[in-house]
């Protein structure tokens, strides 16, 4: 055997991975047109985890490739989630923990999946080491795969030892100190230049090549024992590591100064064979005297076998001066082992669980695009909307075309106004509004509590954490509370901005509403209410005049511009384009996303001529209207009176029509509003939970270490505050309603997007619930801004593609991409360099 040293393995906990990362999940892919249920990948997810960490305990090659896969399952999801949003408290204690060192953290919680990627990888070189020092040096095969997992444990310790301060942000655990890492790296070198030591005697290959490896192996060995000598380093080793080093220092030197004798015997130089097997012999007494081991032990009966020999062959026969030893040429130096990059993925057989989850870069690509094309589709509806409905407010106050009706019926209700009171009642009536009115309370109710309850439990945290470091002052190294909570409680003052103005926007439909109450109940109760309402009437007989007939051809007109509007709006909504694999080519080419030029030029040619269209529909209103106006007058001058309290009724009627329309729309939306708003703040009050816990695992950990420490000393008890003793407060984010579509007349209070969820928009009188998007969290924008955007602005128009347009659309006023959670410099690489693991040569 060759007796190699093996890395102990760092003990896990147990965690929840389940429910943290299906809240992540959901709240981060939350826009998406059909969120990702990634139970099941989560769930075997969890399994794989506990699988791996515990089965590397039994220390067999079959092991490797377990705790290859979830590594590398690791590295993958890293690129899809940023690691530190997982709030998930990854305890690991130290691999040298002999539980008496004073002063020394044995354990470390951190929720980041960046820690649990390092202590992984750790555990993969300690695992790589121990299947190493499993293998028989009389085996080839053994051999060949103990120098390889040596090399590859070498590079993943060095690898480790240079960016574990980076993924941890804090100090780190002995085994995880960058001094410790660099020394076990050292060592699983020099154990696998041993290792071709080995190979090299089992092979026969030629004394001066074995010679020279075993030279450079000394070297190696000679530098590990001055690493790990150091003050700071030689009390975290196990008390036979030291004298093994340096036992294998003097018996790889023996073993080179052996080889060389052998060299020189076949050179016939006999004093120089001389010299180096004394050299080699005192060598190998050195080794067992430092370790108290033996180690290549047929060789010293060769040493001295040979030495007997050519001293008595030089005594008789050759009569050659013995050279001082000090004085001889050094040995050649061979070194084929290296460390080996850290490749990914390491599983032969490696699949993501997760494949269907996009890079985060091409998930926030993906929500800008979303935002931009909602954005354009939200105002040239809103665009359609707000011209129907001046056209509707026009000839409702000409009582249109209820007049040109009345002239031909008498004192008969009009049909218009038939039609308009059948629409009603088709919807519902009055009591549909009532009813969704009186729900709207109690929809904001069950918002505001998820919000309190959010804000309590960071509230709560916070306090807690405020009262240990008052305690325990510079011993308590925890981050603040405040360093991590900045963007939660950031957001938190954004929804509740949204909130406040969800009141005032109810306060609108409530006014609007009691406004056009008494027309909405005639309308309501049907055509015998209405007839008995209205006062008579003595309609002028002008249904021959030529303004009657005017007025017809334009009421057909104004029909028949409504239509194309509907089927305008019609097509601004259903055109869906899947950028997906446009921003992960863009990403895997260039290796960033340039999402504005890509979307707008998208969005150039998918929307361009609809843009059109919606502006031509617009321009051509204004003819029209002053047609009507005209006909108007010549049918008023005609029939020579108005037909005073009659008319003014029909007027109100149809003005009560419009805006039954424009609330039921507003009223759904205001439904759909609260309900998505609640599915937000529950995955937002999940997410505040998550971290409350694995911050209170933290806590738990740091506060059981500094207890025992201050046991050692004056015992101190510690009156840490109360946290989460009862479960914290939860919701149901199912809706209490289920969302329901606009009607199309009316403005676009609630601009619905294709990932049902909503957008930012601006707010006025006729829009009264503007829709917010947080993906996963409000972003920075003003959701209930006092005044839409300005009638004035524009899209970017031209040829789909140029660089002005998306220069000028890169100017648009569009909310910005969040980056939610993200703290400077927090994250690792994504990834580790390139490579993979060299066969044998």
């Amino acid at each position: 055997m060759a007796e190699l040293l093996s890395i102990p393995l760092k003990k896990p906990s147990d965690v929840d991975l389940i429910t943290p990362l299906k809240n992540l999940i959901q709240s981060r892919y939350s826009t998406a047109d059909k969120p990702e249920d990634c139970s099941e990948a989560i769930n075997e997810f969890s399994k794989q985890r506990s699988n791996a960490i515990w089965k590397a305990f039994e220390k067999y090659e079959s092991s490797l490739e377990i705790i290859y896969g979830y590594y590398d399952q690791i590295v993958a999801l890293e690129s899809k989630i940023p690691p530190q949003e997982l709030q998930v408290p990854f305890k690991w204690k130290d691999a040298f923990d002999k539980g008496n060192l004073f002063g020394t953290r044995m354990s470390l919680t951190i929720t980041s999946l960046s820690f649990e990627k390092v202590c992984v990888l750790f555990n993969i070189a300690a695992l790589q080491s121990n299947v190493a020092a499993a293998q028989s040096v009389e085996s080839d095969e053994g051999l060949k795969l103990a120098a390889k997992l040596l090399q590859q444990s070498s590079g993943i310790l060095s690898y480790l030892k240079s960016t574990v301060m980076l993924a941890l942000q804090q100090d780190p655990t002995p085994d995880l100190n960058p001094d410790t890492l660099g020394a076990l790296s050292q060592l699983m070198l020099a154990q696998a230049q041993q290792i071709f030591v080995h190979k090299a005697i089992h092979d026969n290959m030629k004394d001066v090549i074995v010679a020279k490896l075993a030279s450079q192996c000394e070297d190696l060995y000679a530098e590990c024992l001055k690493v790990f000598q150091r003050d700071n380093l030689k009390h975290i080793w196990d008390k036979e590591w030291i004298p093994m080093i340096a036992g294998k220092q003097a018996a790889l030197g023996a073993v080179a100064e052996f080889y060389q004798s052998l060299v020189c015997k076949a050179n016939k130089r006999i004093g120089e064979e001389i010299a180096r097997l004394r050299r080699s012999s005192e060598l190998f007494k050195a080794s067992q005297s430092r370790s108290g081991r033996t180690f290549f032990g047929d060789l010293i009966s060769k040493v001295d076998r040979n030495l007997n020999e050519a001293t008595k062959d030089n005594d008789f026969i050759y009569h050659e001066i013995i050279p001082d030893v000090k004085a001889l040429e050094p040995i050649g130096k061979a070194q084929p082992a290296k460390v080996l990059q850290v490749s990914h993925p390491m599983s032969q057989n490696f699949n993501d669980l997760f494949s269907e989850l996009v890079p985060v870069a091409v998930h926030q690509a993906l929500a800008s695009y979303d935002i931009r094309k909602t954005e354009i589709v939200n105002t040239e509806i809103t665009k359609l909307r707000e011209a129907t409905q001046m056209l509707n407010g026009l000839l409702a106050s000409l009582n249109l075309p209820a007049a040109i009706e009345v002239t031909d019926n008498g004192d008969e209700v009009p049909p218009s106004i038939l039609e308009k009171s059948n629409g009603v009642i088709s919807l519902g009536g009055i009591t549909e509004l009532q009813r969704m009115i009186t729900e709207l309370p109690e929809l904001l109710k069950r918002n505001q509590d998820i919000l309190d309850e959010t804000d309590r439990m960071l509230a709560e945290e916070k306090s807690s954490d405020d009262a240990l470091r008052a305690q325990f002052k510079e011993k308590w190294t925890r981050t603040p509370s405040d360093n991590l909570t900045e963007m939660f409680k950031s957001n938190s003052a954004k929804y509740r901005q949204i909130l406040n103005n969800a009141i005032e926007a109810d306060k609108t439909v409530r006014a609007k509403f009691d406004t056009h109450k008494q027309g909405m109940e005639l309308l309501s109760n049907g055509p015998g209410a209405i007839q008995s309402a209205l006062p008579s009437g003595n309609g002028g007989s002008v249904g021959n005049s030529s303004a009657v007939q005017t007025l017809k051809e334009l009421m057909e007109e104004v029909e028949t511009i409504k239509a194309e509007r509907v089927t305008i709006e019609e097509d601004l909504k259903n055109p869906t384009t899947d950028m997906k694999d446009t921003f992960l080519s863009a990403l895997a080419k260039d290796g960033v996303i340039n999402e504005a030029a890509i979307s707008f030029e998208n969005l150039g040619k998918t929307y361009g001529s609809l843009q059109k269209q919606v502006a031509e529909s617009v321009e051509k209103q204004g003819p029209l209207i002053q047609k009507i106006q005209q006909a108007h007058s010549q049918f008023v001058s005609e029939r020579g009176s108005t037909v005073g309290g009659r008319e003014q009724m029909m007027c109100s009627l149809a003005s009560a029509h419009d805006a039954f329309r424009d609330l039921l729309n507003n009223l759904q939306e205001g439904t759909k509003f609260y309900n998505d708003l609640t599915q937000m703040l529950v995955s937002f009050q999940n997410k505040v939970s998550d971290f409350c816990f694995a911050r209170k695992t933290e806590k738990e950990e740091l506060l059981k270490d500094l207890t025992q420490e201050s046991s050692r000393t004056t015992p101190v008890q510690p009156a840490a505050p109360s946290y989460h003793s009862d479960p914290p407060k939860t919701y149901d984010a199912t809706p209490g309603a289920p969302p329901q579509q606009a009607q199309s007349s009316g403005y676009l209070p609630y601009p619905v997007q294709s990932q049902n969820m909503p957008v930012p928009y601006g707010a006025t009188a006729n829009t009264p619930y503007p829709t917010y998007v947080p993906p996963p969290m409000p972003q920075g924008y003003n959701p209930y801004a006092t005044m839409p955007y300005p009638s004035s602005y524009q899209f970017p128009q031209g040829p789909p593609g140029s660089y002005q347009n998306a220069q000028q659309a890169a100017q648009a006023p569009f909310p910005q991409q969040s980056n939610y959670g993200q703290q400077p410099g927090a994250y690792p690489p994504g990834a580790y360099p390139p490579g993979s693991y060299p066969t044998w040569r």
